[in-house]
This record gives C-alpha cells, sequence and structure tokens, in this order.
C-alpha cells in the first residue's frame, strides 16, 4: 500500500529545534521546502485556487513562525506533521468561508426558468 504524502516526509526533530531561531533563514528555507508541497496540495484538495492555496499556506507558515519558538515536539502527543496539517486545515476553512462570504447569500423567492 502506497504512503500518503505526508508519511514519506519524516519528521526530522534536529530541524524543529532549528527553526526557533528566526533568524537562521536557511533553516526556515528547507523547513519551508520541506513542507509546503503537501500543505499545498491538501488546500487544493479541499477546494482552493491556486491563489488561495498559496495564501493558506503562507498564513499558515506565519501563523508556525510564531508558535515554534515555545514549541516543544513530543511524538507521544502526535505527529508533527499531523499538527502542521491541522493548522492547515483550518486557513483553509477560513478561505472557503471568505470565499462563501464574497459570493453572497444565493437570492430567494426566484424560479429557474
Amino acid at each position: 500500500m502506497p504512503h500518503a504524502p505526508d508519511d514519506s516526509i519524516p519528521t526530522r526533530s534536529s530541524l524543529l529545534r532549528r527553526v526557533k531561531d528566526w533568524d537562521d533563514q536557511a533553516s526556515w528555507q528547507e523547513f519551508v521546502d520541506t513542507y509546503r508541497r503537501i500543505m499545498n496540495g491538501l488546500a487544493l484538495k479541499a477546494g482552493l485556487n491556486e491563489t488561495e492555496a498559496k495564501d493558506a499556506v503562507q498564513e499558515t507558515f506565519v501563523e508556525l513562525a510564531k508558535k515554534m519558538k515555545d514549541f516543544q515536539y513530543d511524538s507521544g502527543r502526535g505527529s508533527f506533521k499531523a499538527w502542521l496539517l491541522q493548522l492547515t486545515r483550518w486557513r483553509i476553512v477560513d478561505h472557503l468561508r471568505k470565499r462563501a462570504r464574497q459570493k453572497g447569500p444565493e437570492p430567494t423567492g426566484t424560479t429557474a426558468r
């Protein structure tokens, strides 16, 4: 049975420790390069278009950057990727809600002809 795309990327605790440092540009670039693809794929599968997916992923990385300084990885509490993908799902839902608000409510009382 083939692995899901997110299962093929091992969580490297050494990388998670390095990205606690905002100024470690090389580690952050490696982190983004490692996880962006699966996050973007999740957003596209959820129904976002390319622009919305990129925005959701970017917003997730911003949120993640704020949380990483105090983040303590404990594999016993669950996988890092599961947590990361949950953060991504919340941003995806935000974008779907935004899209629905922009579309506006369906007109009522009209009949199709």
